[in-house]
This record gives structure tokens, C-alpha cells and sequence, in this order.
């Protein structure tokens, strides 16, 4: 058995009915032109002979008696067959109905006493495409090292018909390995990092009260999204063109984004408008930041956090943009100069208030840490990518609502797409499909704005 490290355990013991803690995906594929009918069973029956299964996969919190969440479990058997299930759409097989389908298995709590993963292929949409929705517990993975882990399965070529099952999948090759340090260089090492703690720490706290480059927790308005939440959930996902959100980033002198975070705020805005709920002090989001190595998509979590002003009590996209851009541009250029123990010490400060939330009456009469999360785990490929030939179509990534954030938004890139998943709390965010209308106005109004 392994220990579960903090940051791993706090996803298992931050866990209830109301509050399910795993990352998800869903998946539109394309057969190819010379699938057969039963292309879903036969892939389907594939996968169940790939029994070659990889650590991750295996592991679940092992039980002493009541006593769990310390230490790994390591299944020698996995039942595949539960963990690989495949479903079918009723008639008539709408995107809608498949969207109905994953707000249910994205709401539904992974059994502790098997490994903490679960794969579906979902067929039935009547336009001839097939669905595959994936859980992993956030415990096990955080969403880049899903999505990366989760690429190495496809390939660009849509002749290779190999089936590569994620689960089969080993680590990648390392380069050399670096010759762990003796345990008196490691002592000196930290105590060099320690020393060093200390002019930074200056600088933080003089960005942070005197030059204001970050933006602080708790200083959100209160919103309908930072409510108690319930178990149920409703998801919602749509692509848009990168070319579209290129275009806005060029003739803004943005990142992409820059223009991501705009976009949502302005779907934020017209959203909270309809609602009648919008505050007068403009929303914080919070943004998680991969600090991974680029090769590394090893599982557990490895993120930073940083704060940004959304300016949606600005009505005028082009300066609601201009504040977004300046106000990840601020926080990335102080969270650069911390070493890494101060960039984790900074966002555990950033999402540590969520913890308050659990605190009878706090979600109702005190401000929130942030409004929202907001999310681009985009992993920079462009190629169109196929398993077993057929082609992906859309990647929507779903993540985590908890007490006092009812909704999620997280991005990723897929071919010459980004694709945007949704996740809501099914009672506290009302007609959370709108949204998507929204998103494409305000895609709109930001390309009227900046000439695009």
C-alpha cells in the first residue's frame, strides 16, 4: 500500500452525495465510412481484451475497518466489464438526449471499493456519431493529466486501427533520470528554498496590498452561483471555431485566453442579466494553471491557482476584455517570480475559503473566495485525432461543482475547435443550456469589438 498524498486526499475527503469528485469527459466520435453496424460492440469488445491494466487504474483508498483515505489500495483483478459499460440513446437519438444521459453519470458517485474510473460508449445518435463519456476521481488524476493521458489512445492517422484502451496505456519514457540528491543535499536544499521564502514573500505582499497586481479572494460579490448545491447535475457542451478566437486575440493583442475568459464573462453577464441576478461588482473567477512539466501525464494533481476580475459590471466588451487581459497579466507576472512552494502556498490561499462553505449559514451571508471556475486545460494539439478510424468530433471537458460554486466552465482544444463543457448544479443553475447562446453573442460582440 502507498500513502495518499494531501492534496490527493483532500478530493476523497471533500467528497459527499452532494459534492461527487471526479473529472469527466464527453466524446463525439465519427465512424468511418466503412463501419458496419455493429462498430460500437465490436470496439466495445475490443477494449474488454485489453486486460493489460496500468497502476492508476487499479488503485482505490484502502479500508481499516472505518478508517480510509490514508493509504492506496491496489486491485489485483479489475472487473472490466463493470468499469467499460455500453449504453444506447432512446429514439431519437438527439445530442439533447445525450446530454440528458451524461448529466446523470456525471451526478452519479464512483464506488470506493473498486478502482475510481469508469468508461461508457454510448450509441444511438441518430445522425449515425457515437458518444463515449469518461470518469476519473479527481484523487486519482486532475484534468490535464486525464486529457493527456486520454490523447495518447488516439492517433492522426485515420488508417491506424489499433485499439489503444487509456487504461493499458504505460508512462511515457523518461530521459535520463536525474540521481536523487543525498539526504544531506536534500536538507540543504530545502533550507536554501527556506531562506529564499523570505524576499519573496515581501514581494507578494507588496504586489498583492500596495501595487494591487492580484486579485484577492473574498473580495467577489455574492451571486446565484455560490449557493448550497445539490447532487444532481445537468451538463451543457459546444465547440467553436479557433480560428474565430485567433482572430479576436490578434487584433486585441490578447492571449487565447484572455479571449476564453471574455467570452465566458459576457455569457456570465447576459446569463445573470436574464436571471435578474446580476451583481454590481464585477465576478472573480478562478483559474486553475497546469504546473506540470509538458511530458508529464503521470496521475495526481499538480495546480496552481490564480484570481482574475471577469469586469462583467462592464457593458462594453472591449474594455471588459482589456481588464480580463491585465488582470491574468498582473498575477502571472508575480506568481512567475515565486519559487514553487510559494506558488502552491499562494493558490491553496486562493481556494482554501471554499473550506468556510461547510460552515452552517456562511454561503448566505458572507462573500465568496471567487464566483466561479473557469478552466483551459487545452493541450496545444491541432491535428485531428481518430481511434480505430473514427474521427473526434468533439472533446467536452466536465469538472466539479461544490457548495458555493454551483457551475463550472472548463475548455479544451480539440483539431481546429475549442471545446467548452458546462457543468451546473441541476436545482441552483436554471436553463444552464442558455448559457451556450450566450457564449456564441458574446463571441460575437467581441468580434465587432475588436475588429475581428
Amino acid at each position: 500500500m502507498k500513502p495518499i498524498s494531501p492534496m490527493d486526499a483532500m478530493f476523497l475527503l471533500g467528497e459527499s452525495r452532494e459534492h461527487p469528485m471526479h473529472v469527466g469527459s464527453l466524446q463525439l466520435f465519427k465512424p468511418p465510412e466503412d463501419a458496419g453496424p455493429h462498430f460500437v460492440r465490436e470496439s466495445y469488445q475490443a477494449l474488454l481484451e485489453r486486460t493489460q491494466i496500468q497502476p492508476t487504474f487499479r488503485k482505490h483508498p484502502a479500508f481499516f475497518g472505518g478508517v480510509t483515505n490514508f493509504a492506496w489500495s491496489s486491485d489485483k483483478d479489475v472487473e472490466l466489464d463493470y468499469h467499460l459499460r455500453r449504453s444506447a440513446l432512446p429514439e431519437p437519438g438527439r445530442v439533447r438526449d445525450l446530454l440528458e444521459l451524461a448529466s446523470r453519470l456525471h451526478g452519479s458517485l464512483l464506488d470506493r471499493h473498486r478502482p475510481l474510473w469508469e468508461a461508457h460508449l454510448i450509441e444511438g445518435l441518430r445522425d449515425g456519431r457515437y458518444a463515449v463519456y469518461t470518469k476519473f476521481h479527481h484523487s486519482l488524476m486532475d484534468g490535464v493529466s486525464a486529457l493527456r493521458l486520454m490523447q495518447r489512445a488516439f492517433t492522426t492517422d485515420p488508417d491506424d486501427d489499433e485499439i489503444r484502451a487509456p487504461w493499458s496505456l504505460g508512462p511515457r519514457q523518461r530521459k535520463a533520470l536525474r540521481r536523487r540528491p543525498s539526504l544531506l543535499g536534500q536538507a540543504g536544499r530545502t533550507a536554501g528554498s527556506a531562506f529564499a521564502l523570505a524576499p519573496s514573500t515581501l514581494r507578494l505582499a507588496r504586489a498583492a496590498l500596495l501595487e494591487q497586481q492580484l486579485t484577492l479572494p473574498f473580495r467577489a460579490p455574492r451571486t446565484m452561483f455560490n449557493v448550497r448545491i445539490g447532487g444532481a447535475r445537468r451538463v451543457a457542451a459546444q465547440s467553436w471555431s479557433l480560428d474565430r478566437i485567433k482572430a479576436v486575440k490578434s487584433a486585441a493583442g490578447v492571449t487565447v485566453n484572455d479571449v476564453v475568459l471574455a467570452m465566458s464573462a459576457g455569457a456570465l453577464r447576459a446569463y445573470l442579466l436574464e436571471q435578474g441576478a446580476l451583481p454590481d461588482g464585477p465576478l472573480t473567477a478562478m483559474v486553475p494553471v497546469n504546473l506540470r512539466k509538458e511530458d508529464d501525464d503521470r496521475g495526481g494533481n499538480m495546480v496552481g491557482t490564480f484570481l482574475c476580475n471577469l469586469a462583467t459590471d462592464l457593458d462594453d466588451p472591449a474594455k471588459r476584455l482589456e481588464v480580463i487581459s491585465a488582470s491574468i497579466r498582473d498575477t502571472k507576472d508575480v506568481f512567475g517570480r515565486l519559487p514553487r512552494v510559494q506558488q502552491l502556498a499562494l493558490s491553496a490561499c486562493n481556494v482554501g475559503g471554499l473550506v468556510f462553505g461547510l460552515i452552517p449559514g456562511y454561503l448566505a451571508n458572507a462573500a465568496p473566495p471567487f464566483n466561479i471556475v473557469i478552466s483551459n486545460v487545452s493541450a496545444g494539439r491541432s491535428a485531428p485525432l481518430y481511434w480505430r478510424g473514427a474521427r473526434l468530433d468533439g472533446n467536452y471537458p466536465l469538472s466539479i461543482a461544490l457548495d458555493g460554486q454551483a457551475m463550472n466552465i472548463t475548455v479544451t482544444n480539440n483539431a481546429d475547435n475549442l471545446d467548452f463543457g458546462l457543468v451546473g448544479c441541476r436545482r441552483s443553475v436554471p436553463h444552464l443550456q442558455r448559457l451556450l447562446g450566450h457564449l456564441e453573442t458574446s463571441l460575437k460582440d467581441l468580434e465587432r469589438a475588436a475588429g475581428a
